[in-house]
């Protein structure tokens, strides 16, 4: 009996041809039951894909492997992508764009927890007029998030700011809540944008200050409130703040506000808001905050749920692309690296492993001179394969039995008319 390693490594070209992956899901199924995996979790998504399909039931187990496979396949082409761009392409030149970065936490195996640090890109729409106020909302926005240190992140990101070509931008915005790390990013990607302060954190400043005085979630300390926010809106921080001075040296206990007025002094320059919003920018950083919501947390901050940590990665990227309506463009560069492992397994030379090794016998058997035909003798009872329709298989082939695509085995031919 032949050994399994006679068998060699084999495809089929038809495979190429179909663009197939690997698995037993055609490659539409194999799509869909990722895109709904990147959007519910592995057992629902499963499931409503069987029941909408019409198919067998898909194990939780098979969604999860094929949804971490492609989101990993995402993350490699991104991370190469990174490399080769030097400069930014200059036919994309945005006129405004507005960049906002934030972090949420993740939970992973073993009761720990990490930060996906994410980036958001927009563009500015027209000025629209709420509640009185005009207002430019943001338009286009798209996302990066990852799980990685503060310098990979910066860099890592490029593959998404080079995309919406922030580089090229005539003008920059970038909203933030005053972490170091973002104020780093900046740096890395546009050192020039106008830096605004988010306008809700720098009001919580405000309210711990007016908590050392009136006490926390008192009718006083909303009372407080009002007057310097409206101020803060309205005239800046240049002009609050040195009042804000005068007031706490009046209170009792100043020392209890040296640390907020500090934080507040330090971020002088990005609380302008009157000039930011004069030029059209918005003054909080929502989106971002909206996006930590949407892409993160809404995925991988559900009930029970915990992650490895190397799973993480390859389902933010694919929610990145999920949630910014990118999934077509993204899945036609998935598709090629998830089929890349077989191509280059194609392109080695065989090994000894791979050649079927012939017998004694059968090398004994070998005629003298290749030129000499070699008499092969047909077995009694053996199919004789010129006639006609002998390719089609048998009415109880498995073939015939197989769940997707059963139609395509199905004879064209009408069925023959009774003899009479």
């Amino acid at each position: 009996m032949a050994s399994a390693r006679s068998a060699g490594r084999a495809f089929s070209p038809l495979d190429d041809e179909l663009q197939l992956l690997s698995g037993r899901l055609s490659p539409s199924l194999h799509e869909q039951l990722v895109r709904l995996s990147s959007w519910l979790p592995f057992a629902p998504a499963a499931q409503l894909l069987a029941d909408f399909m019409h198919v067998p039931e898909l194990a939780e187990s098979l969604a999860r492997r094929y949804t971490e496979a492609a989101g990993a396949a995402y993350v490699q082409i991104q991370t190469e992508a990174v490399e080769p761009i030097e400069q930014p392409p200059v036919s994309l030149a945005p006129e405004r764009l507005v960049l906002e970065a934030d972090g949420a936490m993740v939970p992973l195996v073993g009761g720990q927890w990490t930060e996906a640090k994410t980036l958001i890109v927009a563009a500015m729409g027209n000025p629209v007029t709420v509640a009185g106020e005009e207002q430019c909302p943001l338009r286009e926005i798209s996302s990066f998030s990852r799980v990685c240190d503060n310098q990979q992140f910066e860099r890592l990101s490029l593959v998404e700011t080079q995309r919406r070509g922030l580089e090229s931008a005539q003008r920059v915005a970038a909203l933030a809540d005053g972490a170091e790390w973002i104020q780093g990013l900046i740096d890395y990607h546009r050192p020039d944008a106008v830096r605004i302060l988010d306008f809700a954190h720098a009001a919580e400043y405000l309210t711990a200050l007016g908590a050392s005085v009136h006490g926390e979630h008192t009718p006083a300390l909303k009372q407080w409130l009002v007057e310097p926010c409206h101020r803060l809106k309205h005239e800046g921080g240049q002009a609050l703040l040195p009042e804000l001075h005068r007031w706490s040296e009046s209170q009792p206990q100043p020392e209890r506000r040296a640390e907020a007025l500090a934080y507040l002094d330090k971020r002088l320059a990005q609380m302008a808001y009157p000039h930011f919003r004069a030029q059209g920018w918005p003054i909080g950083s929502g989106a971002v905050e909206s996006a930590n919501k949407l892409v993160v947390e809404a995925r991988l901050k559900g009930a029970g749920m915990h992650w490895e940590r190397t799973h993480v990665n390859p389902m933010l990227a694919l929610r990145n692309v999920v949630c910014s309506d990118r999934w077509d463009e993204a899945w036609a560069q998935i598709v090629p690296q998830l089929r890349r492992p077989a191509r280059q397994r194609r392109a080695q030379p065989p090994s000894a492993a791979d050649v079927p090794e012939a017998t004694s016998a059968a090398r004994l058997a070998m005629p003298a001179s290749t030129h000499e035909p070699v008499p092969v003798a047909t077995p009694p009872n053996a199919t004789n394969r010129s006639a006609p329709h002998a390719h089609r298989p048998a009415p109880d082939h498995p073939w015939r039995q197989f769940t997707f695509g059963r139609n395509l085995y199905r004879s064209t031919r009408p069925a023959a008319e009774p003899k009479s």
